[in-house]
């Protein structure tokens, strides 16, 4: 099972962001949804490696956040909350966090799991993730506007896309190219994969 801890980034200086953050988080299926554990924290756990890599791009592509994935055991039976939770995972979901922190200025995101051999499943996981993560937080707001037109059920196609936000197909196309969205769709079911083997 998968725990993600998520720190917002120099709250001591920012505005309390947990708010937006859960809502955003909001629709995500989750074992146990996202809350706040302490601070200016968010904590869940979660079955899915899909549903993992969907809440770290979530995060990363504000800036904001770190990310600490945790994989490993949740000790049944599962509880109320995250925060009442325990087992590997939180264990690991908190080392995870507290490696993200010492980053710098590269993407704030880490995995933990179990020892295993170097280039293992969840070293190999994390790698896929920083390189997308990197793809998403690089983005700019014009080229966001489009993806976000594109990601919606009603509007999958390209000329769709460009009707809605009064544009040309080929602008869409562009933005489409310049944002890297067919390297992050690879990307994020590499990262999939690789979580899913490292949690078996």
């Amino acid at each position: 099972m998968f725990v993600m801890t998520i720190d917002q980034r120099g709250s001591r200086k920012a505005e309390d962001l947990v708010p937006e953050l859960l809502r955003v988080l909001g629709d995500v299926p989750t074992v146990l949804p996202f809350e706040r554990s302490v601070g200016d924290e968010v904590q869940g756990v979660l079955d899915d490696p899909n549903a993992v890599v969907e809440v770290a791009m979530r995060a990363l592509r504000t800036g904001q956040w770190y990310v600490g994935i945790g994989i490993g055991v949740v000790e049944a039976p599962l509880p109320a909350s995250p925060r009442e939770g325990a087992g590997t995972a939180f264990v690991r979901a908190r080392q995870a966090v507290d490696r993200a922190k010492k980053t710098g200025e590269r993407v704030p995101l880490s995995v933990r799991a179990a020892p295993e051999p170097a280039g293992g499943h969840a070293g190999a996981a994390a790698a896929v993730l920083v390189l997308v993560g990197d793809l998403v937080r690089r983005r700019s707001d014009a080229e966001w506007r489009v993806l976000d037109v594109l990601n919606r059920p009603e509007t999958k196609r390209q000329v769709d896309v460009a009707a809605v936000l009064d544009v040309s197909p080929q602008a869409v196309s562009k933005a489409i190219l310049r944002a890297g969205w067919q390297e992050e769709q690879g990307g994020r079911r590499a990262a999939a994969l690789l979580l899913g083997l490292a949690d078996t």
